[in-house]
């Protein structure tokens, strides 16, 4: 298991097309997704992503108009104050340290991350986004060798 960010980062850039391969196997191959789901749970049951936290500083979190009001509610602020003072474009301005000031009230999208196990659609229909977190996130880069060696991936 990878935890290290430097390793991540760098191993992630070095796998980058093996990452696309895997994809496009992924795509084209049958496959379970019970079972990809079931791998992906076993790593991210032995990460802590508090100990990391590296999405918040260099992953883009889109809000809705509904992540929106239920976090203007939570800052008791009015929604368009909210996007005025509380978005921008790197790094999230609610994490303090590794730990998130608003996490009963994060967006969707920070509450599904890194979107392996939880997220709309097939594992495979999701993988595009794999490809590029796997080189800032241990959760996705270690999933991605799990699934190399569930699926007998040849790299």
């Amino acid at each position: 298991m990878v935890t290290d960010l430097v390793q991540i980062r760098l191993l992630g850039e070095k796998k980058r097309a093996e990452n696309q391969r895997l994809r496009k196997h992924m795509k084209s191959h049958d496959h379970s997704d019970r079972i990809l789901r079931r791998v992906a749970q076993g790593i991210e049951e032995q990460i802590d992503c508090t100990v990391c936290a590296n999405c918040c500083r260099v992953a883009t979190a889109r809000v809705s108009e509904r992540d929106a009001e239920r976090l203007a509610k939570f800052l008791r602020i009015k929604p368009a104050v909210f996007l005025r003072d509380y978005t921008e474009e790197s790094g999230c301005v609610f994490l303090d340290g590794n730990t998130c000031t608003v996490y009963e009230a994060r967006p969707e999208t920070c509450e599904k991350f890194p979107h392996v196990v939880r997220g709309n659609g097939s594992i495979a229909s999701r993988m595009w986004q794999f490809v590029d977190r796997a080189c800032y996130c241990p959760i996705v880069y270690n999933t991605l060798e799990a699934f190399k060696e569930e699926l007998g991936f040849r790299r």
